[in-house]
């Protein structure tokens, strides 16, 4: 990420922003989590609040407090455990598929160091809940991959629009021409885009 940070300083639109906003703090979202926790993470917080996603999410680890959920004992909880917990019927489907298909190996993270982004989004939209914006966040916030543009995502496009001056949202094609001499660098300009729209 120092890469990118350093060579998005450079850049007319970032430059200010990085002045302004300081180096991306990637801490606060998923960090070093595990690849199978960080999915889990991202189901809970699908379609409601940050608060109410935090306040769930408390809840649900407490009722893993060894060494947090593994697909294992995830698979072993008790669907009215889980439901207690403040998840939907459709998360904890959604959850214990993710959990099958972990231990199964039909997603398989040892594979993930050798596989491209995009093979990693195809490998991970495999599971139930689990769509492109989510694989987009996990390659961000967990794999750290460098050059991920979650077009689909509408604080990215509301980024765009106030960052280049745009009379509307824009769209898949238009963000990927505007973003062409920084492509490689994407995931850190995508914090600073959505600062952008924090913060305004």
């Amino acid at each position: 990420m120092e890469k990118s940070l350093k060579a998005l300083k450079k850049h007319t639109h970032f430059g200010p922003l990085i002045k302004k906003h300081g180096p991306p703090d990637f801490s606060r979202y998923h960090g070093k989590a595990r690849i199978f926790t960080a999915i889990l993470r991202s189901i809970i917080s699908q379609q409601i609040s940050t608060k109410a996603a935090a306040a769930i999410r408390g809840r649900f680890l407490k009722l893993f407090p060894e060494s947090g959920p593994t697909p294992e004992t995830l698979l072993k909880m008790s669907i009215p455990k889980l439901r207690a917990a403040g998840l939907s019927g459709q998360k904890v489907a959604y959850m214990r598929d993710a959990a099958q298909k972990f231990k199964d190996g039909t997603i398989n993270p040892r594979k993930f160091p050798k596989m491209s982004s995009q093979e990693i989004t195809d490998h991970l939209v495999q599971i139930k809940g689990v769509g492109v914006w989510t694989a987009h966040m996990l390659l961000i916030f967990t794999l750290m991959r460098p050059d991920i543009l979650p077009t689909g995502d509408l604080g990215i496009r509301k980024g765009f629009q106030k960052v280049y001056g745009l009379r509307s949202l824009p769209n898949h094609k238009k963000m990927e021409k505007l973003a062409k001499d920084w492509r490689e660098h994407a995931s850190v300009a995508s914090w600073y885009l959505w600062r952008v729209v924090d913060t305004n």
